[in-house]
């Protein structure tokens, strides 16, 4: 207890230094908004820190609430989510604003997380494309397509760090480096958010879920989560430090606890490290119900959790009522304070000023902008360009893809013609029915120049009770009437009359996502036995692999002659997948997540720091840390991708042999395309501390840049190291970097051996 007091003084000291949350002052917004709050009642008050959800919309919860409309009239709700259109939003607005005795208007939220009507590729596909422009640009078309429907309040960015893929939710983050995490989430922020939040097409963003969520034990979804003060600064917190600097509004608090303590009610998270140390002056909404939860957790009652909530920090409870219903009680037996309240009012308050309500509370909801700002030919043509390049090549035996534009293929798989699975998991605002299934766009790209010969082969899986868990929100598998024999038998006399085989296979869209965790991330056996089948054959088999998340893949990628993942790459994905396999796009993504050999492995991520006794290579030996069952080294690293090219790295060099805090190292590297075909290759720079006060990473990414090289040309790629960027947090939470000597290596993923040394003073 001392050691853990002693750390929470270190934070306050830093604390210090930091720039502090907002205060009542005497700019334009404080004075309207102290005026404003001289006027409301405590219940008034209380009733800005509700949202709710009337249900029958974008369903994204088990519970609804109840007597909506009733409440929004006597000043019981801050915020609504599910419902969306202009003239929906707008009639709910005007019984906040015309019916309520202030008139406060209400903010309008949903989980707008890849893209609105538009779907993009699943944020861990996203992600692959290592490409900070084309997702700004994802995020900027989901804020215009979503403000388009009265809309404007994202719960978006989840920038979770995840080393897990049995954890379902990987698929909605940006994979297991803080690094890349970090730029990701600027780079979502800042479309979401852009430099004016009164543009109508411009959204609040959400940073979520604050905290460490994405590290659950056993993968288990909402499981607990425990970890060093060094693992969580280092690893898992930059990604949210880093949408705090790029200026989200918001923030959102997990279900998972720390320190035994949920974070919905954790103070040391939503006011010591969030507001002392980061400076974050936006609000803190709870995620759905999770202030409820934390009776589960065992913390007590409602009116216990609740009052232990907004004492921690939390400034609006979603759906679970709690504030609403036990704080005017709360403050009569003095568990929490009438500061407190106000506090939490006028954050909330704050964010609708900065929206621009309290000028145009309609100012979202102009029934002429449907029609013209959701899915339109140039946003569905950036989803076909991201969808593309968010795919990525495992393997391609003797240059077998791309695929020529002639002759038979066969186009086999349960996930061939499946749009109810194009989208991917958490799309609720997508809709099914404007997806390009992979059928339709090999017709689409292809005509009549390829004959295309399909069978479904198989189900996704043959287990009615596992289909049943996976269907809650629709018809993901569907188990056909006729038997797997007949299915297989089918998907092979169909494969004997084609020159080529490509089977798409994997994951339903809710076999990842929230409460979808998996201890088994390998295929279904309907789908192995289906690929097995076809490998026998004899015909070049082109897989493409259709997941959520990393899956355990070997036997796949052994019967497979090129292995393509496509992730769910949502409304155009189609299209996308025809483009890469004939070559209208050369791949270009890289994995942000390592794909584990078996499960065993996991949790399995490229920084690991050396043990006392590391094994140099995957040749076993005694004594050594190692597995008797598995190699140490994974089935595909981070950062891994091929080309329909190839790339050769050479030449890197430093402009210095030492570093000080006062300067910087350029490292320069000249990148050759030594192939046949033009193309993007993502240059990656790591570095390693090679003697440390404590155990360094093997290698932590510090740089990447995406660059365009025609066939034959050499392009010389440069980074900039400073001394900031070698820092990293000690035991006493101090940040900076230590003197020595460092390596840097510069290649096409997280193996690069090209490398090149220098000292820091």
């Amino acid at each position: 207890m001392k050691r853990f007091l002693s750390f929470v003084a270190t934070v306050l000291l830093f604390a210090g230094c930091q720039h502090p949350g907002t205060e009542p002052g005497d700019t334009e917004m404080d004075t309207y908004i102290s005026d404003l709050m001289s006027k409301m009642t405590t219940q008034e008050k209380i009733g800005q820190l509700n949202l709710v959800t009337p249900g029958g919309g974008i369903l994204t919860g088990s519970v609804v609430s109840t007597d909506v409309e009733q409440k929004i009239k006597t000043g019981q709700v801050g915020g609504i989510f599910g419902v969306y259109g202009p003239e929906k939003t707008r009639q709910a607005q005007r019984l906040a604003v015309e019916e309520s005795r202030l008139g406060i208007p209400m903010i309008f939220g949903s989980d707008v997380i890849h893209g609105y009507k538009t779907t993009f590729p699943l944020p861990i596909g996203l992600s692959c494309t290592w490409d900070m422009e084309l997702i700004k640009q994802t995020a900027s078309v989901a804020a215009k397509e979503a403000t388009a429907d009265g809309i404007f309040w994202n719960f978006s960015p989840m920038v979770d760090v995840s080393r897990d893929p049995r954890w379902g939710r990987i698929s909605e983050g940006a994979g297991e480096d803080p690094f890349l995490g970090s730029e990701i989430a600027r780079a979502m922020v800042e479309g979401y958010q852009q430099k004016d939040l009164r543009d109508p097409t411009t959204m609040l963003a959400t940073v979520k879920h604050f905290a460490l969520y994405g590290a659950p034990e056993a993968g288990r979804d909402y499981n607990t989560v425990d970890m060093s003060h060094l693992r969580m600064f280092n690893d898992y917190f930059p990604p949210y430090k880093a949408a705090i600097e790029a200026g989200v509004g918001s923030v959102m608090t997990s279900f998972n606890d720390v320190y035994g303590v949920p974070a919905s009610g954790n103070k040391w998270l939503l006011t010591t490290i969030l507001r002392d140390m980061w400076g974050f002056d936006g609000f803190v909404v709870s995620d759905y119900t999770s202030v409820n939860e934390m009776i589960a957790h065992g913390l007590g009652d409602l009116q216990q959790v609740s009052a232990m909530a907004l004492k921690a920090g939390l400034d609006m409870d979603m759906v679970g009522e709690g504030f609403l219903t036990t704080l005017t009680q709360s403050l009569e037996e003095g568990m929490v304070s009438e500061e407190e309240i106000n506090k939490a009012c006028r954050r909330i308050l704050e964010a609708k000023y900065k929206l621009g309500l309290f000028q145009d509370p309609y100012l979202y909801f102009n029934a002429d902008r449907p029609a013209t700002d959701i899915l339109t030919p140039v946003h569905r043509q950036l989803a076909r360009q991201a969808a593309a390049r968010s795919m990525v090549l495992l393997k391609n035996d003797e240059q077998l893809l791309p695929l020529k534009k002639s002759g038979n293929i066969a186009l086999v798989g349960p996930l061939v013609d499946s749009r109810n699975n194009m989208l991917g998991t958490w799309a609720p605002t997508g809709e099914a029915r404007y997806a390009v299934t992979v059928l339709e766009g090999f017709n689409n790209v292809l005509g009549d120049q390829v004959k295309i010969l399909h069978a479904k082969g198989a189900n996704i899986c043959n287990d009615p009770d596992f289909a049943k868990k996976i269907n809650v929100f629709g018809p993901k598998i569907f188990i056909d009437e006729r038997s797997p024999e007949a299915l297989l038998k089918e998907a092979i006399s169909v494969a004997r009359r084609a020159d080529v085989i490509i089977a798409v296979v994997g994951e339903a869209t809710e076999m990842s996502g929230e409460s979808s965790s998996r201890t088994d991330i390998s295929l279904p056996m309907s789908q192995k036995r289906l690929l097995r089948e076809l490998g026998k054959t004899g015909k070049p088999l082109v897989v493409v692999n259709m997941s959520g998340r990393p899956m355990a893949i070997g036997e796949e990628v052994e019967l497979a002659d090129a292995l393509l993942q496509m992730w769910h790459a949502g409304v155009e994905g189609g299209n996308a997948l025809a483009d890469v396999l004939f070559g209208d796009y050369n791949p270009s993504g890289k994995l942000t997540a390592t794909f584990p050999v078996n499960v065993g492995q996991v949790p399995i991520y490229y920084s690991i720091r050396n043990t006392g006794r590391p094994q140099g290579s995957d040749e076993f030996q005694k004594f050594k840390s190692n597995y008797l069952d598995a190699p140490n080294s994974p089935l595909f690293p981070f950062g891994y991708g091929l080309s329909y090219t190839s790339f050769e790295y050479k030449d890197l060099i430093l402009d210095k042999p030492t570093l000080t805090n006062l300067d910087e190292i350029k490292v320069s590297v000249s990148v050759t395309n030594s192939g046949d075909y033009d193309g993007e290759e993502v240059v990656q720079l790591y570095v390693r501390d090679m003697v440390a006060s404590i155990t360094p990473p093997m290698r932590l990414l510090k740089g990447f840049n995406k660059v365009f090289i025609p066939k034959g040309d050499t392009k010389e790629v440069t980074f900039t190291i400073r001394a900031q960027d070698l820092a990293f947090y000690h035991p006493d939470l101090s940040f900076y970097a230590e003197p020595g000597e460092f390596k840097v290596f510069v290649g096409g993923n997280s193996n690069a051996s090209l490398s090149a040394s220098f000292t820091l003073e």
